[in-house]
This record gives structure tokens, C-alpha cells and sequence, in this order.
């Protein structure tokens, strides 16, 4: 088999670190619909990740590998990392997955993760570790000195695979076509390193697998997906009655067109604090975590902003869940939350934080007492905070103990928390439930009464 030039080995190195990134970065982001994007279970992939790895650069070196099969060598692991990037990556094998976890009894997150990780990030670093030490050998031929030179373009490849991924084909092609993109160069790799007729129909039969399971085609009408960018997998349901605006696996608004009726915890917020505000003006209100706007839904009059991440949920919301156009009273701004509070200048009237969608998937930076002390700041005298919490309503779990200790470190005085629907607060059998957290911005100034001192009188 003729020799592979050294500008082909240096392609095959670069195209190795490209894919190699931009399949973890697929993974970490479709994983985050099941399991979040929390600092633990990003470590548990990336220690998989570069674990197995490592394993394949040191497994490359064996002096048992021929150098003259390693072109045929490199030409399978290529079909067999092109081949792994459909099981690891793409959304409806993934959910497969997680479902027969749930199945299993098998709920934790970490340790679905954990286990997704052995499976099907193990062969497919490895092998990405394999191939660059078995490509440097061929290098190595031509140069004894072009170590540098193999890891200056392996680092190359990884650096635009991890630009390219995050910052332009998965907002605008989406994760799916990602994922394809991602096959596509493995088989090019394959291709590169020989074309009989048995590679083209493998890199055939793989492709075709690829993009049937990932078109937007079948992932609408398996999943109803109607977006699948860096940020958010959203789709919306309707089961006759409801309407249901998913993002990243989770329901994050309910909608009955037929009647207007929206989520339980959502009428509470609408007909306690929204729809009973004076009219001698108009009251700034803002809303953290837009889900389906259905916070102040019925209002036309006060002033609402609406902030969320992901910049598709406002045509979404009206093309799709609510059927109709928000009202001009209501602006939709795309940010981070913590960010949009930091450069804001506005004080408002009422805030509402609504980006805590379950106990599992909960954004750390957004619940820390750093954070809301930022949020506190922006509440206007005599305003209002409320923050929707899916918590155990009887503390049943450390971490609903531990938010509520942070809650009241940062909202001392002024507070009250309601838990929506009913709760055994004995047995714990509901679970969690949406416990809408309340804060009043009014004078406190921490006084109590004792035995000594109660002019209860005057205070009434």
C-alpha cells in the first residue's frame, strides 16, 4: 500500500483533534437535556473523555503494531469513530438511552451519566488517542523532529472544533446537523486513508444512518423538536386540551387555548401579584426565565421585560405554543440572567425568577446568595421578588434546606413561601412541588417582641 504523504498525515492529525472536540462538546450538550450542564456531570465526561484517551496514546506506542498494517488500522478506527458519534450524539438514541435507565430505576443523574460515559465514551476517545500516536509513527518517518508539529495541529484541530461547534454550528445548523457534520469528517478521514469498495459502502451505510436520525424531519415528527441549537432542545406538545412548551426535556409551560388557562404555579403569581396591580401607572415588571409568556399574559397595560437565553423562544412561544403575538407592552431582551442584572440600570416593580425548571437541571450561578443579592438590588422600593422553586415543600432534601437558608440569608425580613397544590408535609409522598418564594422590598428594621418591650399598640 503506497505511502500516505506527509501533508495527508498532518490533514488526518488535524481532522482527529477536530472531531475529537467537537463530539465532546455534541455530547455534553445533549446529555444537558437529561442530566444539565452542571460542574459535576461536565467532569465526569471529561474524565471519561481524556481517561480513555490517554489509555489509546499509550496503547499506540505497542510495538506489536506492524507500521505497515497502520494505515488499515487507521482506516477502521476512523469508520468506528464515525460510526460512534450516531450512538453518542444523536438526540433520539440518547433519549433511548435515558429512558431505559428510568426503566431500570436508574434516576440519578450522575450516575446515568457515569454509566452513559463507560459505554459510549470509552471506545470512541480511545480511539481518538489511538489514532494520534499511530499518525505521529507515520510522521515520524518523514521527520524525527516533528513532535511539535504533530501536537501544534492536533491542538489546531481541537481549538476550531471547539470555536466552530459552540459558536456557529450549533446555533445555526443546529446539534443534530452537528452531529452529522461530525460523521461526515470521520468517514472523510477514512476515505482519505483508502477507498476500496467495502470503506465507500460502510461510509454509505453509516452516513445514511446519520442523517436519516438526525434530520429535523424525523426529530419533529418523533419528538415534535422544533429547535436544537447550543443552548436549548425545544418542542411543543398537544395532548387536546394543553398545549406544552418543552425545553431541554423538562415541561416549562402549560396552555389551554380553548380557555387561556396557563400552569398552576403561574396563575397563582398572575392573579396574586399581576392582575390586581393599580392602573395610576404603569408598573415595571420583569421576568427572568421567559418560558412561554404566559406570566402577565392577559395584562396590556404595565411594562413588561421578558430575558432569557435562548434567543428562539420568543418566535417559538407565538408561532407554536401560544398561537399569537405578544402584546407591544411586552419586550423580549436575550441574555443571561445574572449578566442582564449586573447592566441594567432599571429598578422594577415586580421581578419574577423563573429559570429553576426542576431540582436536578437547577443553573448554579443563579442560586447562590452572590446572585441574589444582585437581584435584590434591582427592586424598586415597595416592589416585589418572586421566585418559582421546584423543592421538597417539607425539606425533605438538603438541597431544598440549603436554598431556603440562602433565600432568607440575602431576604431576611418581608418573606413568605407558598407551596402550589397539595402537600402531605408528614409523608413527603407528593415529591416536589413549584414553592413560589416571596420577598416584599418594604422598611424592616428587624425589631422583635419580647416579654420586656411590646408597644404592639402603635406598631398596628
Amino acid at each position: 500500500m503506497q505511502k500516505l504523504s506527509r501533508s495527508a498525515l498532518i490533514f488526518l492529525i488535524f481532522l482527529n483533534g477536530y472531531v475529537s472536540l467537537s463530539l465532546e462538546l455534541a455530547v455534553l450538550r445533549q446529555l444537558s437535556y437529561y442530566v444539565g450542564s452542571s460542574a459535576v456531570i461536565t467532569s465526569i465526561i471529561m474524565a471519561t473523555f481524556l481517561g480513555f484517551m490517554s489509555l489509546g496514546y499509550f496503547i499506540g506506542e505497542s510495538g506489536r503494531i506492524n507500521n505497515a498494517k497502520i494505515r488499515s488500522i487507521l482506516n477502521i478506527s476512523f469508520l468506528i469513530i464515525a460510526a460512534l458519534s450516531i450512538f453518542a450524539a444523536s438526540f433520539p438514541l440518547v433519549t433511548a438511552y435515558f429512558s431505559l435507565m428510568y426503566m431500570g430505576g436508574i434516576t440519578s443523574g450522575a450516575i446515568q451519566t457515569f454509566i452513559y460515559s463507560l459505554i459510549f465514551l470509552s471506545v470512541g476517545p480511545f480511539l481518538f488517542g489511538f489514532n494520534t500516536t499511530l499518525l505521529s509513527r507515520q510522521l515520524h518517518s518523514y521527520n524525527q523532529n516533528c513532535t511539535g508539529n504533530i501536537m501544534a495541529w492536533d491542538t489546531i484541530g481541537s481549538v476550531l472544533g471547539s470555536i466552530a461547534t459552540t459558536l456557529i454550528l450549533m446555533p445555526f445548523m443546529g446539534v443534530n446537523y452537528t452531529v452529522v457534520l461530525i460523521a461526515i469528517l470521520a468517514v472523510t478521514a477514512a476515505l482519505v486513508l483508502r477507498r476500496t469498495w467495502w470503506v465507500w459502502v460502510a461510509s454509505a451505510l453509516i452516513l445514511f444512518a446519520t442523517i436519516y436520525i438526525n434530520s429535523n424531519i424525523y426529530q419533529r415528527s418523533k419528538f415534535g423538536i422544533l429547535v436544537n441549537n447550543a443552548n436549548s432542545t425545544i418542542s411543543v406538545t398537544d395532548d387536546g386540551t394543553w398545549r406544552i412548551l418543552n425545553m431541554n426535556g423538562l415541561p416549562m409551560s402549560l396552555y389551554n387555548p380553548e380557555t387561556g388557562a396557563v400552569a398552576e404555579y403561574i396563575n397563582y403569581i398572575n392573579y396574586n401579584f399581576i392582575y390586581n396591580l393599580p392602573r395610576d401607572r404603569q408598573y415595571k415588571i420583569l421576568v427572568l426565565g421567559a418560558g412561554g409568556f404566559t406570566i402577565g399574559l392577559q395584562d396590556t397595560f404595565h411594562d413588561y421585560t421578558f430575558v432569557d437565553i435562548e434567543h428562539t423562544l420568543k418566535d417559538v412561544s407565538e408561532k407554536h405554543f401560544l398561537g399569537k403575538n405578544l402584546t407591544p407592552n411586552k419586550k423580549f431582551i436575550v441574555a443571561d440572567a445574572s449578566q442582564f442584572l449586573k447592566n441594567t440600570p432599571e429598578k422594577y416593580d415586580f421581578i419574577l425568577l423563573d429559570v429553576y425548571s426542576n431540582s436536578y437541571q437547577v443553573p448554579e450561578g443563579l442560586i447562590t446568595a452572590e446572585f441574589m443579592h444582585r437581584l435584590k438590588s434591582r427592586i424598586a422600593p415597595n416592589g416585589i421578588i418572586t421566585m418559582n422553586m421546584i423543592v421538597h415543600p417539607n425539606f425533605q432534601d438538603k438541597y431544598s434546606r440549603v436554598f431556603d437558608n440562602t433565600f432568607r440569608t440575602v431576604f431576611p425580613y418581608n418573606t413568605q413561601r407558598q407551596v402550589i397544590g397539595y402537600d402531605n408535609p408528614w409523608t413527603g409522598e407528593y415529591g416536589t412541588s413549584n414553592v413560589v418564594y416571596v420577598y416584599y422590598n418594604r422598611e424592616n428594621d428587624g425589631r422583635i417582641y419580647t416579654i420586656n418591650k411590646t408597644p404592639v399598640i402603635y406598631d398596628r
